[in-house]
C-alpha cells in the first residue's frame, strides 16, 4: 500500500488528492477506462451509423429525388441535413444540461441517466413509425434528437470522472483512452452495417438501379421490406453496449475530488478511494475547510475570468473549429467515397449493395486512418504533451485538405490511390491531434467546482461546429459536384489553420496535478487567515493565469 500523509506530494494540496495524483496505475483505473469508454463507443456508433444508411433512407422514402440524373438515394437537402444533424443539436443541448448538473448534483448521480436515454432512444430510432415518408423521418428525427441529448451528457461526465480518478503521470493517456473508444465505435458502425446489410442482401437479391430504376419496379419490389428492416436493425443495435454498461457505471463511487472539494466531506472521499485503490490516506477535514473557502468563486465571477477566461476561449474555439472539419469528414464520407473509387456509382448498385459498399469503405478508413490516430495519442500524450500534438494535428489536417482541394479534379480522375491516402491521413492527424486533445484539455484546466460545466461549454462549442458541418458544409458536398467539393475542402483547410492559431491560447497541462493547473492549491495559506493574500494566492503562472505556452515547464 502507498501511504500518504497530510504533507505528501503537493505540500499545500489535500492528502486524498495527493494520493490520487501519485497512486500507481491499478486495475480500478483500467475498469474506469472501460466503463467510461463504453459510453463513448456507444456515442460514436449511434452518431456515425446514420452515415451508412442515409442513402438507403433516400431510396426508400424519397425515390424520385435526383433519380432523374442517375443519383438515387440522394435525399432533399433539408431532409438529409435533418436526419444527419438533428442528433448533433441534441448532443449540444445535452452537453450543457448534463455538464451543469454534473457540477451541481455530482458526477455519479447523473452518469447513469445518459446511458438509459441513449438505450431507449436507439431502440426508438429503429422503431420509427408512420404511413408516409414525412411521418417516418419525423419520428426518426425525434428519437435521434433525444439520443443526441443523452450522448451529450457523456462528454463532460466521462472526461471529468476520468480526469479526477487518474494520477498525474498518466492522466492524459487515461482520458485519451476513454475518448479513443470513439474510434472503436466508428469502426463498429461500419462493421455492423456491413454485416447486417450483407445478410439482408443475401436473402433479398435485386438487380442494380440502372437496370430497373428503383425498388418498386419489376424484380426489385422484394427488396423493399428487407431494406426497411435493415436500417432499423443497425440503429437499434446501438442500445446494447449502453445496457451492458449500466450496472457497472452505477457501481462507481463519486470522485474523491467532488466529494472533498464540493461536498466538503473528506472522510467520505477517503473511504471511497480506499475501497477501490490500494492506498491509505489521512483525513484532513480542517484543512479541507480552508481549501474550499479559498476556492468558492463561480463561473461568472471576475476571478474566474482572470484565471481561466482565456483558457475557456481557447478550448471552445479550438473544439468548434476542429468539429467543423471532423464532422464534415465523417458525415460526408458517403459523398467522398465515389471520388476516391472506394465505392461505385449509385446507379450501378441496388439499395442494400450500396449500404454494404459504403459501410465497407467507412470501416476501412476508420480502421487504417481513424483508429490508429487515437491510440498513437494515448501512447504519446504524456510524453509529447497536449499542446504540441494539437498544433501538429491542426497543421497537418490543414495541409492535406488544401492539397485535396486544389488538386481535387486530378485526384478524382487519375489519382485515386493518392486521394485515399491523403483522405485517410486527415483522419489520422485529426485523432493524433485536436480531436483527442480538445477532449482532454477542458477536463484538466478548470477548477473542480466548474470542471464539468466548462468541459460541457467547450464540448457544446464543438457540437456547434458539427452542426455547421451537418447543415452547411454537407450542403456543398451532397450532390458530389466537383466545384463544390473543391470549395468545401479548401474551406475546411482554412478552418483548421484558424484552429492552429487559437491553440496558442491553451497552456500545457502535462505532468501537473489538477489543483496545480487550476490554481486551487494556491489559496490555502491565505484562506487560513480568513482572506486571500495576493502574494500567497498566486500559483505558478501557467496554473491560473494564461501565459504563452513557451514559458511553461
Amino acid at each position: 500500500m502507498a501511504e500518504n500523509g497530510a504533507g505528501g506530494g503537493g505540500g499545500q494540496n489535500l492528502a486524498v488528492l495527493d494520493a490520487l495524483d501519485s497512486a500507481r496505475t491499478q486495475m480500478y483505473h483500467m475498469k474506469a477506462i472501460v466503463i467510461a469508454g463504453m459510453g463513448f463507443f456507444t456515442d460514436a456508433y449511434d452518431l456515425f451509423c446514420i452515415t451508412t444508411v442515409s442513402k438507403l433512407l433516400g431510396r426508400l422514402y424519397y425515390p424520385d429525388s435526383n433519380a432523374d440524373i442517375g443519383k438515387p438515394g440522394t435525399m432533399p437537402v433539408r431532409i438529409n441535413n435533418m436526419v444527419t444533424g438533428v442528433a448533433l443539436v441534441g448532443t449540444l443541448m445535452g452537453q450543457l444540461v448534463f455538464g451543469y448538473f454534473g457540477d451541481k448534483l455530482g458526477r455519479k448521480r447523473v452518469y447513469g441517466i445518459t446511458l438509459v436515454l441513449m438505450a431507449v432512444c436507439a431502440i426508438g430510432s429503429g422503431l420509427s413509425f408512420g404511413s408516409s415518408a414525412s411521418a417516418v423521418i419525423g419520428t426518426l428525427c425525434f428519437f435521434r434528437f433525444w439520443l443526441g441529448f443523452g450522448i451529450g451528457g457523456d462528454y463532460p461526465l466521462s472526461a471529468t470522472i476520468m480526469s479526477e480518478y487518474a494520477n498525474k503521470k498518466t492522466r492524459g493517456a487515461f482520458i485519451a483512452a476513454v475518448f479513443a473508444m470513439q474510434g472503436v465505435g466508428i469502426i463498429f458502425a461500419g462493421l455492423v452495417s456491413m454485416i447486417v446489410s450483407a445478410i439482408f442482401l443475401h436473402y433479398n437479391p435485386a438487380p442494380a438501379w440502372d437496370a430497373h430504376h428503383g425498388l418498386t419496379v419489376d424484380g426489385q419490389m422484394d427488396q423493399w421490406p428487407g431494406a426497411d428492416y435493415m436500417w432499423r436493425v443497425v440503429l437499434m443495435l446501438g442500445a446494447f453496449p449502453a445496457v451492458a454498461t449500466f450496472y457497472w457505471r452505477m457501481k462507481m463511487p463519486e470522485t474523491a475530488r467532488y466529494t472533498a472539494l464540493i461536498e466538503g466531506n473528506a472522510k467520505q472521499a477517503t473511504n471511497d478511494m480506499q475501497k477501490v485503490l490500494e492506498i491509505r490516506i489521512d483525513e484532513e477535514q480542517e484543512k479541507l475547510s480552508k481549501f474550499r473557502a479559498a476556492n468558492e468563486y463561480s463561473l461568472l465571477s471576475m476571478e474566474f475570468a482572470r484565471r481561466h477566461g482565456l483558457h475557456l476561449i481557447g478550448t471552445t474555439t479550438t473544439w468548434f473549429l476542429l468539429d467543423i472539419a471532423f464532422y464534415s469528414q465523417n458525415l460526408t464520407q458517403k459523398d467522398i467515397f465515389p471520388a476516391i473509387n472506394l465505392t461505385g456509382t449509385p446507379g450501378s448498385m441496388n439499395a442494400l449493395k450500396e449500404v454494404f459498399v459504403i459501410s465497407r469503405a467507412m470501416f476501412l478508413i476508420a480502421l487504417f486512418g481513424t483508429f490508429p490516430g487515437y491510440w498513437v495519442t494515448v501512447a504519446l500524450i504524456d510524453k509529447m504533451g497536449r499542446y504540441l500534438i494539437q498544433l501538429l494535428g491542426f497543421f497537418m489536417m490543414s495541409l492535406f485538405m488544401l492539397v485535396m482541394g486544389i488538386k481535387y479534379e486530378y485526384l478524382k480522375d487519375k489519382g485515386h490511390a493518392l486521394f485515399a491516402i491523403l483522405y485517410a491521413l486527415t483522419f489520422f492527424f485529426a485523432n493524433f491531434g485536436p480531436n483527442s486533445t480538445t477532449f482532454v484539455l477542458p477536463a484538466e484546466l478548470f477548477p473542480t467546482r466548474v470542471r464539468s460545466t466548462c468541459h460541457a461549454i467547450s464540448a457544446a462549442s464543438g457540437k456547434a461546429g458539427a452542426i455547421v458541418a451537418a447543415f452547411g458544409v454537407q450542403t456543398l458536398t451532397l450532390k458530389g459536384d466537383p466545384k463544390h467539393m473543391k470549395q468545401a475542402l479548401i474551406l475546411l483547410s482554412v478552418t483548421n489553420m484558424f484552429g492552429f492559431f487559437f491553440t496558442f491560447l491553451v497552456p500545457e497541462t502535462m505532468g501537473r496535478s489538477l489543483e496545480e493547473i487550476s490554481g486551487e492549491d494556491g489559496n490555502v495559506a491565505g484562506a487560513a487567515a480568513g482572506h486571500v493574500d495576493k502574494d500567497v494566492e498566486k500559483a505558478p503562472p501557467s496554473s491560473t493565469e494564461w501565459q504563452p505556452p513557451s514559458s511553461m515547464n
